[in-house]
């Protein structure tokens, strides 16, 4: 595998990403019960956003950077953004939060995080990033694997009965990643039924996808939805112009909040008159 995040950390697809996973974090820990969090592509948790990589490419200055100039009024927005300078207050006004370090910054002290990252190096840089969290394990090892092995999550005496899975993984095998991923989710949901399941994706072209659409309907959970953003039109194989989220077991109101944010992320990091969003439900909840 030779993806690296480092050259996209911050663009349009983090910003939705991150903006998704606070708020279901915060759905999370309004109850007091304790919640286990598994992020299957954690990469190495932290980024600079002046490193060499990221300004090779320029891609969070078209997402964060452009977010944060604009800063539209939403809730969803500005906890996303109090999240950012918590980061930057931290590690420095070039640094960017990767979805581990976001799950650690929102859950609380009997919260439980297992970060896998295969990759020796990032792995490397994970465990550097959380040395001091006694909340965060991290696992350097195949985060598909790991679902087997981690699910349903108990941890000493504790079995965590709520809480949230994250797959983000890199898509370097294209369209066959999308099997792999929804064989991932099917195997995930049977073993924690009631589990918070959110699968990142590309969107390069829609039409491609009509099968994955499908075939997540199809997965037995209680309820599921897509929330998408595209900065420009979905018409060209040859880059990622906009990107979803398939979430299963949504918390409770969360279709509202990212239904009211996701036209305002079109609208602030369109690149063209393609720009657009929608959600919509797959399966709701009887």
């Amino acid at each position: 595998m030779n993806y690296r995040h480092a050259f996209h950390a911050g663009n349009h697809a983090d910003v939705l990403k991150h903006i998704a996973l606070l708020a279901i974090c915060d759905a999370l820990v309004a109850k007091p019960a304790p919640v286990f969090a598994l992020d299957t592509h954690a990469g190495r948790g932290l980024y600079a956003l002046d490193s060499n990589s990221a300004q090779r490419t320029g891609e969070a200055e078209g997402g964060i950077g452009r977010l944060i100039a604009e800063a539209p009024k939403h809730p969803a927005i500005a906890r996303y953004l109090a999240a950012i300078r918590a980061c930057r207050h931290e590690h420095g006004q070039a640094s960017y939060p990767g979805s581990p370090w976001l799950l650690a910054h929102a859950l609380r002290e009997q919260d439980r995080i297992a970060a896998c990252e295969l990759l020796p190096e990032e792995a490397g840089q994970l465990k550097s990033v959380f040395e001091r969290d006694p909340r965060v394990a991290v696992h350097a090892r195949d985060g598909y694997a790991a679902m087997k092995a981690l699910l349903p999550a108990r941890i000493g005496e504790t079995r965590y009965n709520r809480g949230l899975v994250l797959i983000d993984p890199p898509y370097e095998a294209q369209l066959e990643e999308f099997d792999t991923a929804i064989a991932a989710l099917r195997e995930g949901i049977s073993r924690w039924p009631q589990g918070t399941f959110a699968l990142w994706y590309p969107i390069k072209l829609r039409r491609a996808l009509q099968p994955f659409y499908r075939r997540a309907a199809a997965i037995p959970a209680k309820s599921s939805f897509v929330a998408e953003l595209l900065v420009r039109a979905d018409d060209s194989p040859l880059r990622m112009n906009g990107s979803g989220l398939l979430v299963l077991n949504p918390p409770w109101q969360l279709d509202q909040s990212l239904a009211g944010v996701l036209p305002l992320l079109s609208k602030v990091l369109g690149e063209g008159p393609g720009a657009a969003s929608r959600l919509e439900w797959l399966v709701r909840a009887a």
